[in-house]
């Protein structure tokens, strides 16, 4: 195999399939990636075994053929060149060079048949998602995403085909993001995945020019199309909890305040609060609110105004000060409304001006605060 590309390909390239390879794997291969000639083009493939990704790059092919390279080798040399073509080549005995303008560079390659198989997509129903849909949706639930492998259906984002809208839900029991689009065509499809955060990080990355990506959802696996790369992932195939049983609807209480005036303030006060809590108070009454926190540890505390709108009786709550500062980052307008009902259940939040057709809504348990 030989063949001729350019350094900025080559590396941006490289660089998406390194997201992709495991930081650490009994499984060698999996630190490498196969390329393949095809018709003027490079097809570039990487996987953890659970998601799979295919990228294709133009390239001048002087000798059809495969092989499998190192990404971290194969992306730090193209780091360091300068701007310019760069050729690579392999020979039956496997030896891999690197050319260019600047010198020459060797290392070994390994068997293409080795490499991992594609995993085969069974029948399938596919749906087109606009791009910015899918980004909008990326950025809202992700941050919610449990961490927790003991409850991998939390490990995912849940996408909910019914009754003529689209849903996408992320928890991981402290607090829930949910956006929904009241009217989405899903060519006739109606069910409920658990997709992968790894896969959907993988697909922010791809997601370029195109103005729709094309998604296809088979029974064990998800692909989606961009432009001309490909994502595979395996679906995590567990129930996703009753997530809207935990949306409460009786919240009597509502503070309105601007978004960023009250991240600012959870941001100066937290400073001060205890390292290991993380926890701050806010006391809302009509005449005034406050936001405070105290760590008798350090004999450290924080007092600042608020300046919002609240209705209803007066109520203290308390809140880890990430996880709030974490969610009110990702709501998408000027000012936020708090919807509460007890120091102890659980706050919806959502932004004040809403989407026509969307809805974005969050949840946020908050913990007891010290007496």
């Amino acid at each position: 195999m030989k063949f001729t590309t350019t350094k900025t390909d080559l590396q941006t390239s490289l660089q998406k399939l390194s997201k992709i390879i495991p930081g650490r794997s009994t499984i060698p291969i999996l630190g490498n990636a196969l390329i393949t000639t095809d018709k003027g083009t490079i097809i570039m493939r990487a996987t953890d075994l659970e998601q799979t990704m295919i990228l294709t790059i133009p390239a001048s092919i002087e000798k059809e053929g495969s092989s499998v390279v190192p990404i971290d080798t194969l992306l730090n040399i193209s780091n360091e060149l300068p701007d310019g073509r760069i050729t690579l080549s392999v020979d039956a005995k496997l030896n891999v060079s690197i050319k260019s303008e600047k010198g020459d560079y060797d290392l070994k390659g390994m068997v293409p048949e080795e490499f991992p198989a594609l995993p085969e997509l069974e029948e399938h129903n596919a749906v087109t998602v606009p791009s910015e849909l899918l980004k909008t949706i990326i950025k809202t639930t992700s941050f919610a995403i449990s961490g927790d492998d003991l409850k991998p259906a939390l490990t995912g984002v849940l996408f909910q085909f019914k009754d003529g809208g689209f849903t996408t839900v992320a928890t991981d029991g402290h607090r829930l993001a949910r956006y929904h689009i009241k009217e989405f065509d899903s060519g006739g499809f109606s069910g409920e995945i658990i997709i992968p955060k790894k896969f959907l990080s993988l697909s922010q990355n791809l997601l370029g020019k195109k103005e729709t990506v094309e998604i296809q959802i088979g029974k064990n696996h998800i692909t989606a199309t961009f432009e001309n790369d490909t994502v595979h992932s395996r679906i995590i195939d567990e129930r996703y909890p009753d997530y809207e049983s935990v949306i409460p609807t009786n919240n009597d209480k509502t503070f309105i305040i601007d978004t960023q005036d009250i991240i600012s303030a959870v941001r100066r006060v937290s400073i001060f609060s205890n390292r290991t809590t993380q926890q701050i108070a806010i006391k809302m009454e009509k005449e005034a609110q406050e936001i405070t926190t105290e760590d008798p540890e350090k004999a450290t505390r924080a007092k600042e105004r608020l300046k919002g709108e609240y209705s209803g009786d007066p109520i203290t709550i308390g809140y880890n000060a990430l996880y709030l500062k974490e969610l009110l980052s990702y709501i998408p307008n000027k000012n936020v409304v708090l919807k509460l009902n007890t120091p102890i259940s659980a706050t919806v939040f959502y932004p004040e001006e809403k989407e026509e057709g969307r809805e974005t809504t969050m949840l946020l348990m908050p913990i007891r605060l010290n007496d």
